[in-house]
């Protein structure tokens, strides 16, 4: 361990004249926007973009992305933190299995070799890890899908002020991060998008606005550990990193001065469209299959959402206004509401637009 520190010291001091990949740089520009549009699909993204549009290795892709996202992580986090819109303890013992969890990820992909092996290793692991982001992707929809609802119907008050009251349960909670830190640690993807939705099963009392804050702190401590585990000892480049950096940052924000105006929705979408593209594609599926799977999972996604929509009483195709609001929002037959209760219903829902829309968007 102290030869790798002095190897590591002695790697920052030099710092050699770095070459950058503009072209990486504008990638990492659109993919910073999608992240600050969506909240979401940073590392999910970055990854596979930087293994099957650059070649870099998947080791060293994983390394580079993991320190770029240590050091933007923190930013979204304190504004929760400041807003109180975090639970401070679920937060501790998430950090309990994740933290170490991370690190020895690290020590895993190691330990599977130096050559081919554990590329192909981590280009697996990574290829699951996608399936499972977009397989949350449409999970966290339907939950959001579900929670419009039961604001619309007067079911889900707005959203309380201060820390959030929860009962938190230790052994899960630890398990969740455990996992979640393995898989980071392993691919640099889940820190976002699997965690959350855990704890939206865990927990289903959390709010919005308290899940990203929850989830966007305890990611901290768990990038930064897997950040400095693969600093040690996985393949870091720091033309890769200053070229993600230089790119992302713009770009996130960005997409946060367009997130009140985009139809996030959508976006979020597209993304889950291509993260199971770059899922397949990392797993080694055949062009050709690819494309059937993909034209698959487009023609029935349509008719299957409608129908969800339809069953959870909105109009099938979403229609949005000059204001950008949602029109056509039903209530069941039978519930008429009196006008203290509608204004109360919009109040509401208005202000879940915003947790999930606004608060997000400094999420990586």
């Amino acid at each position: 361990m102290r030869c790798r520190l002095a190897y590591l010291v002695e790697r920052v001091c030099r710092v050699p004249p770095v070459e950058l990949d503009w072209l990486m740089a504008v990638a990492a520009f659109g993919i910073g926007i999608v992240v600050g549009l969506t909240g979401m699909g940073g590392g999910a993204l970055m990854t596979p973009v930087l293994v099957l549009l650059f070649g870099v290795q998947p080791l060293a892709a994983v390394s580079s992305d993991l320190v770029a996202s240590a050091v933007m992580k923190p930013v979204g986090s304190f504004v929760h933190l400041r807003r109180g819109t975090v639970h401070l303890p679920l937060v501790g013992w998430l950090c309990a299995g994740s933290v170490p969890a991370a690190f020895c990820g690290v020590l895993v992909a190691r330990a599977l070799g130096d050559g081919e092996a554990v590329q192909d290793a981590i280009r697996t692991a990574l290829g699951v890890a996608l399936l499972l982001a977009a397989a949350g992707l449409t999970v966290r929809a339907y939950i959001r899908l579900v929670q419009r609802a039961r604001v619309r119907d007067g079911h889900l008050g707005p959203d309380p002020q201060g820390p959030p009251r929860v009962v938190v349960r230790p052994l899960p909670t630890i398990v969740v991060g455990v996992v979640g830190g393995l898989v980071v640690g392993l691919t640099s993807v889940g820190s976002g998008s699997l965690i959350i939705i855990a704890l939206m099963a865990l927990y289903p009392g959390l709010r919005a606005s308290e899940l990203v804050g929850t989830d966007l702190l305890q990611a901290v401590p768990l990038v930064t550990s897997a950040a400095l585990g693969h600093l040690l000892f996985g393949d870091f480049r720091l033309e890769v990193t200053a070229a993600l950096l230089i790119g992302s940052i713009p770009g996130v924000w960005l997409g946060a001065q367009l997130s009140a105006r985009a139809p996030g929705s959508l976006v979020r979408r597209a993304l889950a469209f291509v993260l199971l593209a770059s899922a397949l594609k990392l797993l080694g599926v055949p062009t050709a299959a690819t494309g059937v799977m993909l034209g698959v999972a487009l023609v029935a996604s349509v008719p299957l959402w409608m129908l969800v929509r339809r069953r959870h009483g909105f109009p099938a195709l979403a229609r949005r206004g000059k204001a950008g609001g949602h029109r056509g929002r039903s209530r069941r037959p039978g519930r008429r509401a009196s006008v203290g209760q509608t204004a109360v219903m919009k109040a509401s829902e208005a202000q879940f637009a915003l947790h999930s829309r606004g608060l997000v968007s400094s999420r990586r």
